[in-house]
């Protein structure tokens, strides 16, 4: 890391040290290619000359220009990063998250645009880990959705067609006790996807911890299966999934408290942003928002994409 150009340490250093465009520049130019600049396009190293007045690269390689934002979440945005770097420092380090109105207001964007930058930082916080999860692990399910007491009655009407979950999302989750936690949108609560859930993220032999649900029943075949019965009790010694209940109350506040409406298809999104905090928990505010910015380079969304356009235009 180029010790010339520091991380702030607080959010009234990340206003002040990035208030200029050429240092907020150099600071992530510095992040992404620790070693050198790098083409993008044809990954040549060394041949690389920098257009000043432009904060362009070109490569004496392939003969192309490119920009620090190439290849990158922040790829054909015109928004200088004296206003992306501040925005990713907000969301990774507020505990409850950042509404797409409070991002506008504080940088002056529209609305639209903060959406839509917030995204393109959800999906830096992408971790992507095909580590598993190993020793004592908790697993349970959760079901996301408003609640019917709380909607309009020609809204409950249109959105509530029978009882419990059935017309909720409902999200996996796995949480390594001491360690990270893996979550993930389900179609159901079958034996089928939720045992496949846990055998894709869960290393074979591990102790699980698992409610009573029926789903479950067949993991002692290749995990160390203990199981507390919610109708009896909530904690038996070390049996519990209090862990991964913490953490499902943090995102319902989330989800509830400052995203207020999520629209399931978009749900896998804020799971990553919780998941990520979540997991850098043990971190400090600079070393969670130095991990955002390494993870923003090789990853792209489109506003097409990310609003489904995409989809129907190569129907």
């Amino acid at each position: 890391m180029n010790s010339e150009i520091p991380t702030p340490e607080s959010l009234l250093e990340v206003i002040r040290h990035f208030a200029d465009e050429r240092t907020a520049w150099a600071y992530f130019v510095a992040r992404r290619w620790p070693n050198g600049v790098a083409c993008p396009l044809c990954g040549c190293y060394g041949k690389i000359r920098l257009i000043e007045t432009r904060l362009r690269f070109r490569c004496n390689d392939c003969g192309k220009q490119f920009s620090a934002k190439t290849g990158t979440v922040f790829e054909d945005s015109p928004l200088p990063f004296s206003k992306w770097l501040p925005a990713i420092w907000l969301i990774t380090n507020a505990k409850n998250g950042v509404s797409s109105y409070e991002l506008h207001r504080g940088l002056q964007v529209t609305q639209k645009t903060a959406w839509f930058m917030l995204h393109r930082i959800r999906l830096a916080m992408q971790n992507g880990s095909f580590e598993k999860l190993v020793d004592s692990i908790e697993v349970d399910e959760t079901f996301i959705g408003g609640k019917a007491r709380n909607m309009h009655k020609h809204v409950r009407e249109r959105k509530i067609t029978g009882t419990g979950g059935k017309d909720k999302t409902i999200v996996a989750g796995m949480l390594e006790r001491g360690g990270e936690v893996r979550v993930s949108v389900v179609e159901d609560r079958s034996g089928e996807v939720l045992q496949g859930f846990v055998k894709d993220n869960a290393l074979e032999g591990s102790i699980l911890y698992t409610d009573a649900w029926k789903a479950y029943n067949d993991l002692g075949d290749t995990f160390r299966h203990q199981v507390v019965d919610h109708a009896i009790q909530y904690v038996d010694g070390q049996i519990h999934t209090n862990g991964l209940e913490n953490f499902w109350s943090l995102l319902k506040r989330t989800l509830s408290g400052t995203y207020v409406s999520v629209e399931p298809f978009h749900l896998f999104r804020y799971l990553d942003e919780q998941t990520f905090r979540y997991n850098e928990r043990k971190g400090t505010d600079a070393t969670r928002f130095d991990a955002v910015v390494a993870g923003t380079t090789s990853k792209r969304l489109t506003y097409a994409r990310l609003t489904g356009k995409e989809l129907v235009q190569s129907a």
